[in-house]
């Protein structure tokens, strides 16, 4: 067997393996369910299950999943979003360093105030509208009612 022939052969078993854990591990960790816009795929970890309870109990269960307020309103923003976070919330919490209670990033803090102001588009732009552009300060949604989308 030549050299060349052995070292495909090695690449082979390489990609192979890391394909198979790969698979396996998506179908292990319900990655699929992350593809649908099912909220109690969001509570497939335990750590979040109070964002989810909490949602079961907010005024916005009838009418916004999880994606509505997390995910941008375009398809590539959704999945990029979608694929991000899986894959820091998948790093986190294979390696045991994550924040419980688990805490926003600034980035989905943005994705979750542009999604307020996108479903209550007419609502809030009459408060954030400034005729004096110096002292334009942009009003927080999030800050303001932050039990909205989960009840704390």
């Amino acid at each position: 067997m030549s050299l060349q022939l052995v070292k495909f052969v090695i690449v082979g078993i390489g990609l192979g393996l890391a394909a198979g854990i790969g698979v396996y591990t998506f179908w292990y960790a319900k990655g699929y369910s992350y593809l649908s816009n099912d909220p109690a795929s969001c509570a497939n970890c335990h750590v979040m299950n109070e964002q989810y309870d909490g949602w079961l109990k907010s005024s916005h269960k009838t009418v916004a999943t999880c994606n509505d307020c997390h995910t941008p309103h375009n398809f590539i923003g959704k999945y990029y979003t979608k694929a991000s976070n899986g894959f820091w919330h998948s790093y986190y919490f294979t390696t045991n360093t994550f924040h419980e209670p688990i805490q926003i990033t600034e980035g989905n803090r943005e994705v979750a105030e542009e999604s307020c102001r996108y479903c209550h588009q007419q609502m809030v732009e009459s408060i954030t509208v400034s005729a004096d552009k110096e002292h334009y300060e942009q009003v927080s949604c999030i800050r303001c009612h932050r039990n909205v989308g989960h009840q704390h």
